[in-house]
């Protein structure tokens, strides 16, 4: 039998599993973590194989994650099932959905047909999720400031020593919060991206890392999801999505905006998001001692720099990333 490092809290899920579940474990190894303190094994035992959630109680609440997985999953979307739960010791059994996300299997030739099935579950989540009665946070002006801090504090202050300036930083708040509360209002993943979807050979695809969900833009995973930060599909592949999306969206009664304002509003979500990542990118490296996110900034810097490019009211903060910030992250590269 393999077991993971045996910190303490390996020690303890091992426990949970073999005395508390009565599981004859044969193999159990590391099977994925993420962004935040949780982290993933995938066990074999000799009933099948599960995926064990470690999520420290002092660090991670799994209770959002167990409430919006019964969510997702009267929706409709492929979420894990839970087996098991101990929330005093942050431990879930859950159904295992495999290893291979859309990022691992993407390709030109594949990409429209896996697309296709992330639309329509992005549908369904956003169609049969009522955001009046769903319970979750909601994506207000408050949070959605409070993620831009990220990107001023922890990417232009602490790595690279740059304070924009107050002006700037109002009108650019101003004008991208403004955009989303604009919106139509819908349940949001929040992290819906080609890392949390994964290739499955029946109802694919599986849908992960949903305990942040909130109720906000409706184009907000929507960019997530076309607007990668893990990858990046040519502009006008991108536009071609949005539409068909769009067109569904009109048909539903979901919509009433003509196209150019709806690319507006995922154009300028698409910015507080990617502002929002490249933050958290820069705190994952300096607080959190995990560099492996750094080679995604350049692809996200560079979705930024487009819309910036492309609006006149972002000319202002387009001129201080131009001439102060991008010449002194490009000698951090």
């Amino acid at each position: 039998m393999c077991y993971p490092s045996l910190d303490p809290r390996a020690n303890a899920l091992i426990k949970w599993l073999t005395v508390d579940l009565g599981l004859q474990i044969l193999h159990i190894e590391p099977a994925s973590s993420d962004a935040s303190f949780r982290r993933y094994f995938r066990v074999k035992h000799a009933d099948g194989c599960h995926v064990v959630m470690d999520a420290p109680p002092d660090k991670e609440n799994i209770a959002p994650f167990i409430r919006n997985a019964v969510l997702l999953q009267k929706a409709g979307l492929h979420v894990p099932a839970i087996y098991q739960q101990n929330l005093e010791l942050g431990f879930l059994l859950l159904e295992d959905l495999g290893s291979q996300s859309f990022l691992d299997a993407l390709t030109p030739e594949n990409a429209d047909s896996l697309y296709r099935t992330a639309l329509d579950s992005l549908f369904k989540l956003q169609g049969d999720i009522d955001p009046s009665l769903c319970g979750l946070p909601v994506y207000d002006q408050a949070l959605l400031s409070r993620e831009l801090v990220i990107f001023y504090e922890w990417f232009l202050e602490k790595r690279l020593s740059i304070v924009i300036p107050t002006a700037t930083r109002q009108a650019l708040d101003d004008c991208l919060i403004g955009a989303a509360l604009q919106q139509p209002q819908v349940c949001v993943h929040r992290d819906y991206h080609s890392r949390n979807l994964m290739v499955l050979a029946a109802d694919s695809p599986g849908v992960i890392d949903f305990q942040d969900a909130v109720v906000g833009p409706i184009t907000y995973d929507l960019v997530s999801l076309l607007r990668d930060c893990y990858i990046r599909w040519p502009l006008q592949q991108v536009i071609d999505w949005l539409e068909q999306y769009y067109q569904q969206l009109l048909a539903a009664r979901m919509l009433n905006c003509d196209f150019r304002q709806f690319k507006r509003w995922f154009d300028l979500m698409g910015l507080q998001r990617h502002l929002k990542a490249i933050g958290i990118f820069s705190r994952l490296h300096l607080r959190d001692d995990k560099p492996g996110y750094l080679g995604d900034i350049p692809r996200t810097m560079g979705y930024v720099g487009e819309v910036c490019r492309h609006y006149p009211e972002l000319a202002e903060f387009n001129g201080f990333l131009e001439s102060q910030v991008l010449p002194i992250y490009r000698t951090r590269l």
